[in-house]
């Protein structure tokens, strides 16, 4: 069956954005936002994320451990656990109010006006989602580039990096974003029914008929007429 292109436009949105959903959960989750390369000890790397500490060796196992209290936390990682899991629960949230919205879905009571605010507001989710994601990923990469460039540290001393975490976090909030406008798009448009023009057909050419004399005389010949010789 061949949807039409608002309807695929909208299944793309979906797609989009929900892949950035699952980026988002997954940055997160990883504790791979900050890592730390020892210039003394060349097979060991530190990383950093919102709720586990992990040391990477060359020869071992991944050793993680997590904060023992909040309070061990940098301000920055404390907001971010914030924002992060408030930006997954509004992107859950829009991933269902857009399934509504899809035209594709029939429901019984076919109210296509309630399904069309629902896309609307499941792709406005979508987009904030995508914002509250890129906020504490940009402000962490932002300190972490401060503290690289701080002054006052002497040089000797190891400096954190940027993690594979917060590429990711980047591409899950641009994804959030642009698959929210196309399903907002796609949704809030008025769909069109064009129906098809009949082609012109031109008559044949009919030769022209002679014209009908009008006699005043008509000879009428009668049922019972007598031959004369």
């Amino acid at each position: 069956m061949a949807w039409p292109p608002r309807t695929r436009a909208q299944l793309g949105g979906i797609f989009l954005a929900f892949f950035g959903w699952v980026s988002s959960c997954v940055t997160t989750m990883v504790p791979f936002w900050k890592k730390l390369n020892l210039d003394l000890n060349v097979l060991e790397e530190w990383n950093m994320g919102l709720w586990l500490a992990c040391v990477i060796q060359e020869e071992g196992p991944l050793e993680c451990k997590a904060y023992d209290s909040l309070l061990d936390l940098p301000l920055v990682f404390g907001l971010a656990r914030i924002l992060m899991i408030a930006a997954n629960g509004l992107g859950f949230l829009a991933f269902f109010l857009s399934l509504w919205g899809l035209n594709c879905l029939k429901t019984r009571n076919k109210n296509t006006e309630l399904k069309q605010k629902l896309g609307v507001a499941g792709g406005i989710l979508f987009c904030l989602s995508g914002v509250i994601t890129l906020v504490p990923v940009s402000w962490v990469a932002y300190n972490t580039v401060q503290e690289f460039w701080d002054e006052t540290v002497p040089e000797i001393v190891p400096r954190w990096e940027f993690g594979d975490a917060l590429f990711l976090g980047w591409f899950a909030g641009f994804f959030l974003i642009v698959g929210g406008l196309l399903f907002i798009c796609s949704t809030g448009v008025p769909e069109t029914h064009e129906t098809p023009q009949p082609f012109a057909s031109h008559p044949h050419p009919q030769a022209p008929k002679p014209p009908r004399l009008q006699n005043r005389h008509q000879y009428t010949a009668t049922k019972n007429a007598d031959l004369v010789i």
